[in-house]
């Protein structure tokens, strides 16, 4: 009989996220009549910007007339979105990026998740800690992660904790990892780091030889300056680092799907016979030989964000989000709970009340105040004790579950 990939196996049976809806929908069915406020999974609320949806009426119409209709497209993305993301994204903020170098997708999830592939499974890798759960269970199933602990931790990955007592920066490696995860704005405390504090990973890097996969997804919430918005704009990253970038939280793209990679091509890597290979044409080959390409509608409408009304649009929508993050950064607070993130990010990563632990507290908030976030222990080990709250809601459900919190017995 077949064999299947043990390593699915060694993973806990369910997703985090799948199972924060299987309690929810749970918890639904057995109390019909219960308001429950959705604060957990980051899906946005806001509906899709005007320019994004007249792009799409258009390029549907496209699709009816034979002298305008498009098939199958480029599997790196259309050359006309490709374009509009160097000049806007990179360009504009003093770096060079090529369209050759961009890689248009269906998400970030599927490219954090999927660059596995041209990676060897003798790869160490190190992950801050929480996490972003893909980044570590996609190489559970890549055979790069060892056996989970009873202390939570994969005995193969190094966590890099991320907690109050260091502020939430990691300390860079110890064990001389070949792939490093760094998602910033982060995801799930909502924390950054500035420019200098990138510098010494870039720098660390360079002098190991170690990859750092940079998750972008949530670069359009930075509002301070000294924050980075690429990883390029720090010396020396084209040489060592892949980022992933998002439409889904910026644009609202969370249900037509649309993200990109950039794969510099300087960057290289070593084959078995010590070699140097240059990623960017081995992401290429993976993905003509394992992806059709986004759609030619959303990638039109990806388009029109980049014009001066899309623009707008969009960071009408941002603000949105952040004012909904500024209310439960506040609001907590005034409630005495201690909580960072929320001013460069849509994540408020708060801390359980008492000795509550994290699914302990999630239990408690749904069951007497109908509230749903996602507890810190699925994002990793230094995670317990915390809990996630988003700002993808409406203003009026924002201020309706910070009245909740505000009455909260955290005795």
């Amino acid at each position: 009989m077949f064999r299947i990939n043990d390593n699915f196996t060694k993973l806990p049976a369910s997703y985090l996220f799948s199972e924060v809806a299987r309690r929810v929908n749970a918890y639904s069915e057995s109390h019909p009549g219960a308001d429950i406020i959705r604060m957990g999974i980051g899906d946005v609320t806001r509906p899709l910007c005007q320019a994004a949806v007249e792009a799409l009426h258009k390029a549907v119409d496209d699709e009816a007339a034979g002298e305008t209709f498009h098939g199958y497209g480029p599997e790196q993305g259309y050359s006309f979105l490709a374009e509009k993301i160097a000049r806007y994204d990179y360009r504009e903020r003093g770096i060079e990026i090529d369209t050759d170098e961009i890689f248009v997708s269906d998400g970030a999830k599927s490219d954090t998740g999927n660059i596995g592939d041209i990676l060897s499974t003798a790869n160490r890798v190190a992950v801050t800690d929480p996490v972003y759960p893909v980044y570590v269970d996609t190489n559970v199933m890549g055979g790069r992660a060892g056996d989970l602990g009873a202390d939570g931790r994969w005995t193969e990955i190094e966590y890099l904790p991320c907690t109050a007592e260091n502020g939430f920066v990691p300390a860079l490696p110890v064990n001389n990892p070949d792939v490093i995860y760094l998602c910033y704005p982060n995801n799930p405390t909502g924390t950054t780091l500035t420019r200098r504090q990138l510098k010494a990973w870039v720098d660390y890097c360079r002098e190991h030889g170690a990859l750092l996969l940079f998750d972008a997804a949530y670069e359009a919430f930075i509002r301070e300056e000294d924050v980075a918005h690429s990883i390029y704009e720090i010396e020396g990253a084209r040489e060592v680092a892949i980022e992933f970038r998002s439409f889904s939280k910026t644009a609202g793209f969370t249900g037509i799907r649309l993200g990109y990679t950039v794969v510099p091509k300087e960057l290289m890597g070593l084959d078995e016979k010590g070699n140097k290979i240059a990623l960017n044409g081995l992401w290429r080959r993976r993905q003509t030989t394992k992806f059709n390409g986004a759609s030619y509608l959303t990638q039109r409408a990806a388009e029109a964000l980049y014009t001066e009304e899309g623009q707008r649009q969009v960071k009408e929508t941002i603000d949105y989000y952040l004012e909904n993050a500024r209310m439960l950064r506040e609001g907590l607070a005034e409630a005495g709970y201690e909580a960072v993130g929320g001013i460069n990010s849509p994540y408020i990563w708060l801390k359980t009340p008492g000795t509550m632990t994290s699914w302990e507290f999630f239990d408690y908030l749904l069951n007497r105040y109908h509230i749903v976030g996602t507890p810190g222990s699925g994002f990793g080990p230094s995670g317990e004790g915390y809990f996630r709250l988003t700002a993808f809601n409406t203003h009026e459900n924002t201020r309706r579950c910070i009245e909740r919190l505000g009455a909260t017995d955290r005795k």
